[in-house]
């Protein structure tokens, strides 16, 4: 490890020219042409063997030889989101209303490092690994990690072995600089996509009583929602129902026809995903009947939960105390009830998904992630390197 700390140190105002440069180009999901292209520029420089056009056209599986029959993989997401930055500095975006707000940024900059080490370290002994690096678009709600999965990345029909473990990191800002921090079993949740459509009959304003108004009904629909939290779910289990959009209306005199809700709900177990989706049509098909009116109710599956193996958390543990210090390694006490497309992988071979902490010593907080003045910590990138790196280089796989 002092030699990867040393190539690091080496390569890290590359890396941080790099990150910036991504930060200031974002590109949302699926449509990440110029991302894609620096990251097969940089590794054709290296001279990696990669694959490129995957997941939808921009998805990049690239790979280095190792002495082992299965590889060890790495993941990074390559996308942005649509929100308009509100930084001044230099290498803010130049895409009005496309932001790298969730710091997939620095998540590509970081493969991309680990990448360069492993190259130059490769060129002097044979790896103990074959090491699979997986540059994913699409994280932000397009499901690139399942396109992933599907196109072969992981079991070895497009380059180098069968992939035998995963591992995954997210820059955290409420977790301290350069600390890590992960959890077998549930991390992060799984998520339902929401769509109602209520209809009454619609009027004048000034005449409620000859109408069936959806706007009063959806409004005790989404209220009464809320009881399959607090009245449906177990307090020790973990539920969120989140109703996001609200849809109605031409003018200020007239009562609608049509009222459109959109939302969220998250979950952990799968007995109160099922439960949640059972009840939230009831809830709403029987205040519309109330309210003498119909609904319609679409609930899509997004992605799975998080779920973390206990062989790769144990893995990861173990090396993470041989590479950074102790004291630097925490619990993730709790699972969070945001999604992430990781949890692909996670339900094809062992993995273990950690978080990275950003958060600068000496402050309370920082703008967290999807807010519009959220930027990648740069002084995370090092540690983030490091990490990857033992974990590709360790000897027990």
């Amino acid at each position: 490890m002092n030699t990867v700390t040393t190539i690091i140190d080496s390569i890290l105002d590359e890396l941080v020219a790099i990150r910036h440069d991504l930060h200031a180009h974002p590109e949302l999901g699926y449509d990440e042409t110029r991302t894609s292209k620096v990251i097969q520029d940089f590794l054709s420089e290296l001279n990696v063997p990669f694959k490129a056009g995957l997941a939808k056209g921009t998805g990049v599986l690239a790979h280095l030889q190792g002495k082992g029959e299965t590889a060890v993989g790495l993941r990074a997401d390559i996308d942005a989101l649509p929100i308009v930055e509100e930084n001044t500095f230099d290498w803010k975006s130049v895409h009005e209303g496309c932001m790298h707000a969730c710091g997939h940024d620095g998540h590509t900059t970081i493969l991309l490092g680990v990448a360069k080490v492993l190259t130059i370290i490769a060129k002097e002994q044979t790896l103990p690994n074959p090491v699979s690096f997986l540059f994913q678009p699409a994280e932000e709600g397009g499901g690139g990690g399942e396109q992933m999965v599907l196109d072969g990345c992981l079991d070895g029909s497009i380059l180098g072995p069968k992939i035998g473990m995963m591992f995954g990191l997210h820059g955290w800002p409420q977790i301290a600089l350069n600390h890590v921090a992960t959890k077998a079993g549930p991390m992060l949740a799984a998520d339902i996509g929401v769509s109602v459509t209520i209809r009454g009959v619609g009027g004048h304003a000034a005449f409620p009583y000859l109408c069936k108004d959806p706007i009063v009904c959806a409004s005790n629909v989404v209220t009464s929602l809320q009881q399959l939290v607090s009245r449906n779910t177990d307090p020790l289990d973990a539920l969120v129902v989140s109703i996001t959009q609200f849809h109605s209306g031409t003018a200020h005199n007239i009562i609608p026809e049509e009222v459109k809700l959109i939302g969220t709900m998250r979950y952990l177990e799968e007995t109160t995903g099922k439960m949640a989706k059972g009840r939230f049509t009831e809830i709403v098909n029987s205040v519309a009947a109330a309210h003498g009116c119909t609904a319609t109710v679409d609930l899509q599956d997004g992605y799975p939960v998080t779920r973390n193996s206990q062989e790769a958390v144990d893995t990861f543990i173990t090396i993470a105390n041989q590479t950074i210090d102790p004291k630097q390694i925490l619990p993730f006490k709790n699972p969070v009830m945001g999604g992430e497309d990781f949890s692909y992988y996670c339900q094809e071979v062992p993995s273990c998904f950690f978080a990275l902490g950003l958060l600068p010593e000496g402050k309370d907080e920082m703008p967290a992630l999807h807010q519009p003045t959220f930027d990648f910590n740069d002084d995370a990138i090092r540690t983030g390197v490091k990490m990857f790196c033992a974990l590709a280089l360790q000897t027990s796989l």
